[in-house]
């Protein structure tokens, strides 16, 4: 039964459709690819939320909080569970290990939160499951600022004008209101009238659900026409809200503008946004799993373009963050070394073999294994990341090694005197199994890294499986394509100009490698003396910790938060406050050569959840315009803003790998 190779060399149409199906397939794969900086490894998280309008903080941690967590702390799989519980608001978060599959997560946890839905209270909103994975993070945010308009009709500028709009775009999963605020109207009451007239805020609460109601009417038909009634119930106005019945005693009513007053305001008013100083909202895209980090941005920036044409003139949209700009640094750094890889392998084959026939042979096997890796990790779920690439970077010098050993045996048959198809035959035939093993040792070497676990496994599957799938689909070129090229390319009878120019200089550099092996041979005890040194240096180093040890160096990334929480029961106001003055201060410290902007938030929505919590976004010009580091500015800043007593602040730089979504930015236990 004929080999591979010579089955190939018999049929060359073969071998070269074989070589181009993988290339298509590999390009059909790439298209489908995701482009982020690097692999997901952020553990799976479910996070669990109940709304109890009215209820305190003790209330929502005994009759809410408490009973979801005991009815979730069962599932299999937890690696921490953690709450918040505030006024109105309950909010666990479940992380998993690294190994469970987020779907089933889930799926265990609203199993168990529906076991539980008997013990809670009648009145709340149902609880809310929603699953976070690395990919729910934004990558794009951007701030909307008006000097004549309020945050209320910006907000509804926004949202209809921006957010809408951005949504449509493929591959964005959600777009979010940083500071959002929605309409809504809010009743006021006087708990001093309210009593005077000898009534509760439950008197209150039933009036408006009994009033404040547009239910089906029917419809009246004629004798040539039906029309559908519909009864206008529904309470609009501040005014309608005032005129509300609260209570009937006779001739006399009881009114709502009695008891309190309605205002028209936002729905949430703890929470505001501003940058330099200037309130504003934010807006924040964020991906699908797996989407094209890159393709969503280009499209944002396009759609922006078209946007900008159609908001008022007061109105302005202003870069706040464009964290993909990392990942095109990134990848675009790592395809310029897969290019520079090529052109030296191309180079150094040409400099041994001096001729381009030969050289051109080894070189086809490296499109064809790298742009076939691509199909591989479109069907192992796999990204266009920093660390794939880096796979296809090293895989450029492993992929060649197969084809020059095929080559190289080919070759010496040919300067033997064989025939170039003959030589083909005989060479590849001797080589086949020596290939096969070369190519199970290197696989060997990586595929092992698919079985780490933990972050550090998650980190690098791809990588591994990248370059064994490489190296495969490398030994398969080498004894398919390889043989049938030299069989065509080589030729019988000489060497070039080049060639015999050039031989003498390598016959000197094998004269001077035997001369100086035979003289190594002679005191072979030497080589275990070097490699016991190099085992102690290496095991010293590794037992006094010579050598730092982190998941990956930190990056300067122009940007860094300082994170503020206030002691227990500050107000809003207070802690507003406090983030203007601490704002105001990075202001004034840096200067304007090193700062962009500062970004102050005060909101239940960020930092550890809390009306007493704050953060400063501190944004600074490109590395490559400052004169200082980012950590240099850091260290600066550190001991300075020590003097804001007001509140426990710390300053957080942007981890490279496994930032996830800020968790445990936040005190660790938080009392509400």
């Amino acid at each position: 039964m004929a080999s591979l190779s010579e089955t190939s060399i018999k049929r060359p149409v073969l071998a070269i459709v074989m070589s181009v199906v993988i290339i298509l397939f590999g390009v059909i794969g790439f298209t489908y690819l995701g482009v982020r900086e690097f692999p997901s490894v952020d553990p799976p998280v479910v996070t669990v939320r109940t709304a109890y309008t009215g209820a305190n903080a003790d209330i929502i941690e005994s009759q809410i909080t408490e009973p979801l967590e005991e009815s979730i702390n069962g599932i299999a799989g937890i690696r921490t569970l953690s709450s918040s519980s505030r006024d109105g608001r309950s909010s666990i978060t479940v992380e998993f290990e690294l190994e469970i599959n987020i779907e089933d997560a889930a799926n265990d946890v609203r199993d168990r939160v529906s076991r539980a839905l008997a013990t809670l209270p009648k009145d709340i909103d149902p609880p809310v499951v929603e699953k976070a994975d690395a990919d729910a993070n934004p990558i794009y945010f951007m701030q909307v600022v008006s000097p004549q308009r309020s945050l209320l009709e910006l907000n509804d500028i926004a949202t209809r004008n921006i957010k809408e709009k951005f949504q449509t775009i493929p591959g964005v999963s959600t777009v979010l209101i940083w500071g959002e605020k929605k309409y809504a109207m809010w009743l006021r009451i006087d708990p001093v009238k309210l009593a005077s007239y000898n009534l509760t805020s439950g008197d209150v609460a039933s009036a408006l659900a009994r009033q404040n109601v547009e239910l089906p009417s029917g419809s009246v038909e004629g004798a040539n026409t039906e029309l559908t009634v519909r009864t206008l119930g529904r309470l609009t106005t501040p005014d309608d809200f005032n005129n509300l019945i609260i209570k009937e005693e006779g001739d006399r009513q009881v009114r709502f503008r009695d008891v309190g007053r309605a205002e028209l305001s936002a729905e949430n008013e703890k929470t505001l946004l501003k940058r330099d100083g200037v309130p504003m909202l934010a807006i924040a895209v964020i991906p699908q799993p797996g989407a094209n980090q890159i393709e969503i941005v280009d499209n944002v920036y396009r759609k922006l373009a078209q946007i900008q044409n159609t908001l008022p003139p007061d109105v302005k949209v202003l870069l706040g963050a464009d964290y993909t700009r990392f990942v095109r640094r990134s990848i675009t750094e790592v395809e310029e070394t897969i290019v520079m890889a090529f052109i030296l392998v191309a180079l150094i084959i040409f400099v041994f073999l001096r001729d381009w026939r030969s050289t051109i042979i080894p070189l086809t096997a490296i499109p064809v294994s790298l742009v076939g890796a691509f199909f591989i990790m479109y069907i192992c779920n796999f990204s266009l990341n920093v660390l794939t690439l880096l796979g296809i970077v090293l895989s450029i010098g492993l992929v060649v090694d197969d084809a020059i050993v095929v080559l190289e045996n080919i070759y010496a048959k040919v300067e033997e005197g064989m025939s170039p198809m003959e030589a083909a035959f005989q060479g590849s035939r001797e080589i086949y199994f020596a290939v096969i093993s070369t190519t199970v040792t290197l696989a060997a070497v990586f595929l092992p890294v698919i079985f780490l676990s933990g972050l550090t496994g998650r980190l690098f599957r791809e990588f591994g499986i990248v370059v064994a799938g490489s190296v495969i689909i490398s030994a398969f070129v080498s004894l398919t394509l390889t043989p049938m090229l030299s069989s065509r390319i080589l030729k019988s009878g000489g060497h070039t100009w080049l060639y015999r120019k050039t031989e003498p200089f390598f016959q000197w550099m094998n004269r001077g490698y035997e001369s100086s092996l035979a003289g190594f041979m002679r005191v072979r005890w030497l080589a275990w003396v070097l490699m016991l040194g190099f085992i102690g240096i290496v095991w010293q180093m590794i037992r006094t910790d010579a050598i730092p040890s982190e998941l990956a160096p930190l990056e300067d990334r122009g940007q860094f938060r300082i994170q503020a929480t206030a002691p227990e029961g500050a107000t809003f106001e207070y802690m507003l406050n406090f983030t203007d003055e601490l704002a105001a201060f990075i202001g004034k410290e840096l200067p304007s050569t090193e700062l962009d902007a500062v970004t102050a938030v005060t909101a239940p929505s960020f930092g550890s959840g809390a009306t007493n919590s704050g953060t400063v976004r501190v944004k600074l010009l490109d590395s490559t315009l400052r004169t200082r580091s980012q950590q240099q500015i850091v260290d600066e800043i550190s001991p300075k803003i020590k003097k804001f007593t007001g509140a426990r602040i710390f300053v957080v730089q942007e981890q490279t790998i496994g930032s996830g979504s800020g968790r445990g930015a936040g005190l660790p236990v938080q009392f509400v």
